[in-house]
């Protein structure tokens, strides 16, 4: 199994050792190159505790793709998910919503790093709307599906499947959502909100619609001899699903540090993680040996997206956030054995064949 976490390993020592540089350079002292080591482990930990459920969809998607795809998304996809959500994202806001050049914002981060964070967050509003419907999507299009035989609670996933006869009616309920979330914000923030909210739903269609494309085209081509299989929908999906589930995590980590540098060592370490948590559960066929994880994961995601879109009305803690997620997927693990067990044991108990 370690076998799998040797490049996170290795990633995390240079991290902590650009950590060590940088914070003594910045305070001079022992005691506050410790501190500053201390938040990038902390920011880390939290990354890992918040993408768990990021780590399972992940699989569930990579195990449809080739062994080239997934080390793409491992490597490629690494540095999209660092350098563009951990360090460009944050900049980009703040271009955006200050009027700067890039070069502007980056200097702004290291230099007023407490107008940078005010800036930040003064966009979260319209992250919480994007991301929120982004996942929400991401976790109702996997319950909305008539051809789904596997249930794990039962009685709702069961609803669900018959209602996703009715042709979009996952994107009416969350468009429904959207609107109540709204009427509870200021006129200004409102409009932000439901923009934000159907640009997120729009997102979630394109990236479908590539992927379907790209499928059909595969199809044809393997239909005229030619064996070929693409992953570039895949990849597409997984990194725009890893952009949202993302949001809350760069969002949440000012409430332990406003430096950019700190910010992005932590977060960037602990998606580093993830990827091979990823790649593990795939190698090891982790979700076909516990069939409700999976299940447990978007059921996580939904939350996740509820929480998202609630956030912009109500401060949330991201320690409960962290703690939904996991207890869902936990569940999910527990009642994947409990069923392992009792199958086992009706096996056990069966009668030879012929008697």
């Amino acid at each position: 199994m370690l076998r799998h976490y040797y490049g996170s390993l290795i990633f995390t020592l240079a991290c902590l050792v650009a950590a060590v540089a940088y914070g003594w350079s910045e305070t001079g002292t022992a005691a506050g190159t410790l501190s500053l080591v201390w938040i990038v482990l902390v920011l880390s930990v939290l990354e890992v505790s918040l993408s768990f459920d990021n780590a399972v969809v992940n699989a569930a998607v990579l195990e449809d793709m080739d062994e080239a795809w997934q080390q793409r998304f491992l490597t490629w996809g690494m540095v999209i998910a660092v350098f563009g959500m951990r360090i460009v994202f944050p900049l980009a806001i703040v271009a955006i919503a200050a009027g700067l050049g890039p070069v502007e914002a980056f200097r702004l981060s290291l230099g007023q790093p407490q107008e940078y964070e005010r800036i930040v967050s003064g966009a979260h509003v319209a992250i919480a709307g994007f991301g929120g419907a982004f996942l929400a999507m991401v976790g109702l299009s996997f319950f909305f599906d008539g051809e789904k035989d596997i249930h794990w609670i039962t009685a709702i996933e069961r609803a669900l499947a018959k209602i996703s006869h009715v042709k979009a009616a996952e994107i009416g309920l969350l468009l429904l959502s959207l609107y109540g979330m709204s009427q509870l914000l200021p006129q200004g923030e409102a409009l932000t909100f439901l923009v934000a909210g159907i640009l997120g739903i729009v997102a979630f269609i394109s990236v479908e619609a590539i992927s379907t494309v790209l499928e059909l085209r595969d199809q044809a081509r393997q239909i005229a001899g030619a064996a070929v299989r693409s992953g570039l929908g895949g990849f597409l999906y997984l990194n725009v699903l890893d952009a949202s589930f993302s949001f809350d995590g760069v969002i949440g980590a000012f409430a332990l540090s406003n430096n950019m540098v700190v910010i992005a060592l932590g977060l960037s370490i602990g998606a580093m993680f993830v990827r091979s948590m990823t790649i593990m559960l795939v190698c090891k066929g982790t979700l076909a040996e516990y069939r409700y994880l999976e299940h447990g994961a978007f059921w996580a995601i939904i939350a996740l997206g509820g929480i998202m879109l609630a956030s912009a009305r109500w401060e949330i803690p991201e320690t409960v956030t962290g703690l939904i997620g996991a207890v869902l997927i936990v569940l999910s693990l527990w009642w994947s054995i409990r069923h392992n067990r009792r199958s086992a044991a009706q096996g056990d108990e069966a009668p030879p064949a012929g008697k």
